[in-house]
């Protein structure tokens, strides 16, 4: 199990999250089908905080995914669901 690590923002990782499901196509095809947004349109959708706690949101409602993602960057998964709290404007305690 990853040992809690801080990170440096939640929009960074939010990013990073977006980057983790566009590498692969059976990752990003979902979460595409659950914005409505297709792949010309997610590069702009990708600056707005709503988005990004969207991207989060995604990762945290399937935990295998969470999983992967939070062990690829050496992450305790608490860190990505405050980092999603953060975003979506849920008080948490995050503090980046």
């Amino acid at each position: 199990m990853p040992r809690p690590t801080a990170y440096p923002d939640a929009e960074t990782l939010a990013l990073r999250a977006l980057g983790f499901l566009a590498s692969e196509p059976e990752r990003l095809e979902p979460f595409l089908a659950t914005t409505g947004l297709g792949p010309d349109t997610l590069r702009a959708a990708a600056g707005e905080p709503g988005f990004l706690a969207a991207v989060l949101e995604h990762l945290c409602s399937n935990e295998s995914l969470l999983l992967e993602f939070a062990g690829n960057l050496s992450l305790n998964p608490e860190i990505v669901v405050r980092a999603r709290e953060s975003l979506a404007g849920t008080p948490t305690g995050y503090d980046p």
